[in-house]
């Protein structure tokens, strides 16, 4: 859905949350032949039973690609991504779980490289079905500020 919106729109503060999606064995192997990442930590069931999270666990690119790409149901084309800080995964992800990402306004102010634009940064928490943290990063965009009477074309 598109949501056009400047700079002056965004509130912090302001959340929404995604829909939920589970992860599947494919996702992990299909992950895993995209990237080229085939540690036993993800494609080993076996030596995974040895380990301290006893099964196989997603991959954090995957997790990462998936957490932010649920909160993609909404498109402001006055904004893009200009990137991605913090970026955590404090608790694993398997086979099964169900993820879903809340994103919240945490705070803006003017680009200072950029007339005209203000950095919006998105405060992204993707959590399972346990309510538990499994990624936690912050979007910085630039957004498109409204133009003032005055400002030259």
């Amino acid at each position: 859905m598109e949501n056009e919106r400047y700079f002056e729109d965004y509130e912090p503060g302001h959340t929404r949350r995604t829909f939920g999606r589970t992860i599947t064995e494919t996702d992990i192997v299909v992950h895993a032949g995209h990237s080229g990442d085939f540690f036993p930590h993800h494609m080993d069931a076996e030596f995974c039973k040895t380990q301290a999270f006893g099964q196989r666990i997603a991959h954090g690119t995957m997790t990462f690609a998936i957490g932010i790409g649920l909160t993609a149901t909404e498109i402001n084309p006055r904004a893009f991504t200009y990137g991605y800080e913090r970026l955590r995964f404090p608790t694993p992800v398997h086979p099964g779980d169900t993820i879903r990402t809340t994103v919240t306004i945490g705070r803006k102010a003017a680009d200072p490289k950029r007339p005209g634009f203000g950095q919006v940064v998105e405060i992204c928490d993707t959590r399972n079905q346990n309510d538990k943290t499994v990624m936690y990063c912050e979007h910085v965009l630039l957004v498109e500020m409204r133009k003032q009477q005055g400002d030259t074309p």
